[in-house]
């Protein structure tokens, strides 16, 4: 299970999706897992993800679905990269 997970409405402030969907996971293999799974589900229901990347990398995955785009991230890199703030439409 993902851990934190936040979804971030940003229609308004971007031309490239409208939802942002951010989580953790305690380890690499955890993220690789998640999103594993959640490839998985997404061809059961024959939907294809417009792109992945950072499979095999170090503490983030990214699963763009057009619409949607996933974000499974280590909690340092959550932090340093800050994509909530980032994408905060307060600022």
């Amino acid at each position: 299970m993902a851990i934190d997970p936040v979804s971030l409405n940003v229609k308004k402030l971007s031309s490239f999706t409208d939802y942002i969907l951010i989580a953790s996971g305690r380890s690499n293999r955890h993220i690789q897992s998640i999103g594993e799974k959640v490839i998985e589900d997404l061809k059961k229901n024959k939907i294809k993800p417009l792109g992945i990347e950072g499979q095999g990398s170090e503490g983030w995955l990214l699963i763009d679905l057009g619409d949607v785009v996933l974000h499974l991230m280590s909690a340092d890199r959550r932090s340093f990269y800050d994509l909530e703030g980032l994408w905060d439409p307060n600022l």
